[in-house]
């Protein structure tokens, strides 16, 4: 099969330069499975791509997730599990601990994530992210989702909220995240899982791989009243209505002054960066390409196994993509590439995703009852992840 040549910034249409693609596969009403050979810059290069329509009134958008944010299931399992048509992973996550010995690895997201319009956590600091080093100007916090209005929008989702008890209002800087700013509170609840909270005290923000705080506190509250303090963040479910308070340093110094028997009430919200839209869904990652142009700064040496979102039409058209972790496709994308080819594909912006061993792409054939695993990991095996993208369609 021969190869075209990935044509840099000259990519327009709706297939990237000298690509040699298949014919389309309808999946469901709005929903379609491509894909397409490239040559990158490392050599011979595989693309599965889904698109999803999103001006048909039956095709939808929502996080895929295991049930909870410390958690990690296959795409597939929760394509089928939630009744999705397609889908891919999502955000990049706490995936090790080898650098904090006896601590367990939460599984986690690095990025915020909003799930049929619940906001289930915050981001964690920038230096203790896992993946790739970040573009200039881009943060934990940057997000892609869908808002109620339907439209696909990249955004930065940042976390406001207060613990409030008799000794006044203090402010909270995590909810349901694995690592904490220094000096802060954060806040967990029945969303997060039965993982230990204990990663959230270690680290810095600008050290991944410093050591754990010695330093920390933990209350429980229970319908709106202290119940448990302790001086070590636990592990296990918590019950609807309980939430528990973790700090580490200056946090740690101000949970101790709240009492057992002591009211407190515990608020939090996601806030758009400049979109009033409330999100349907949204996971994290980092943006490549915004208004048709790639970021500045964006690597051009490092190829890798990808998956990465593609926005057009207002918001309105979305693609998924994902590159083949086959031995004879290995080499992959750069990011640079990665942005030239959703670029390529028709896209306008365009948001990376977790690649390597994550890199996971699955669609129904038409009229099956669950999905395929259209790429092969690199792993030869999907690889579970805390969440991913779903496209749902009812036709």
């Amino acid at each position: 099969m021969a190869f075209g040549a990935l044509a840099g910034a000259a990519l327009t249409g709706a297939a990237p330069a000298g690509a040699v693609q298949a014919a389309a596969v309808r999946v469901a009403s709005g929903v379609t499975y491509q894909r397409y050979d490239v040559r990158a810059a490392r050599g011979p290069t595989r693309l599965h791509v889904i698109r999803a329509d999103l001006r048909d009134p039956r095709v939808r958008l929502d996080l895929l997730y295991p049930g909870a944010v410390a958690a990690r299931a296959p795409v597939s399992q929760l394509a089928d599990a939630q009744g999705a048509v397609a889908g891919v992973n999502g955000d990049f996550f706490n995936i090790t601990e080898t650098q904090h010995p006896g601590v367990a690895a939460t599984g986690a997201s690095v990025g915020p994530a909003i799930a049929s319009g619940r906001a289930l956590k915050a981001a964690v600091p920038d230096g203790q992210r896992f993946g790739p080093a970040l573009p200039p100007g881009a943060s934990t916090r940057d997000v892609l989702g869908m808002g109620v209005d339907r439209r696909v929008r990249l955004d930065g989702l940042t976390l406001t909220g207060t613990v409030r008890g008799w000794s006044g209002k203090l402010p909270l800087g995590g909810f349901n995240q694995y690592a904490l700013p220094v000096g802060s509170i954060g806040a967990y609840t029945n969303a997060w899982g039965s993982v230990s909270r204990l990663r959230a005290t270690c680290g810095t923000d600008t050290d991944r791989a410093a050591p754990c705080s010695t330093d920390t506190h933990e209350v429980t509250i229970r319908h709106g009243r202290v119940t448990a303090t302790a001086d070590t963040p636990g592990s296990g479910p918590l019950d609807e209505g309980t939430t528990v308070l973790v700090g580490r340093e200056e946090g740690a110094q101000q949970l101790r002054k709240l009492s057992v028997g002591e009211p407190v009430r515990v608020r939090h919200h996601l806030v758009a960066a400049t979109s009033r839209i409330p999100y349907r869904f949204a996971l994290g990652g980092f943006p490549v390409l915004k208004g048709g142009v790639p970021l500045p700064g964006l690597d051009a040496t490092t190829s890798a196994v990808r998956t990465a979102v593609g926005v057009s039409d207002g918001g309105r058209r979305l693609l998924l993509l994902a590159v083949d972790g086959a031995p004879e496709y290995r080499t992959g994308l750069t990011i640079a590439e990665v942005a030239d080819t959703l670029r390529g594909l028709g896209a306008v912006e365009g948001f990376s995703l977790d690649g390597g061993g994550s890199s996971t792409l699955v669609a129904r054939d038409p009229g099956a009852a669950a999905v395929a695993v259209r790429n092969h990991p690199t792993g030869g095996a999907e690889r579970p992840v805390p969440n991913g993208i779903g496209v749902f369609s009812a036709g």
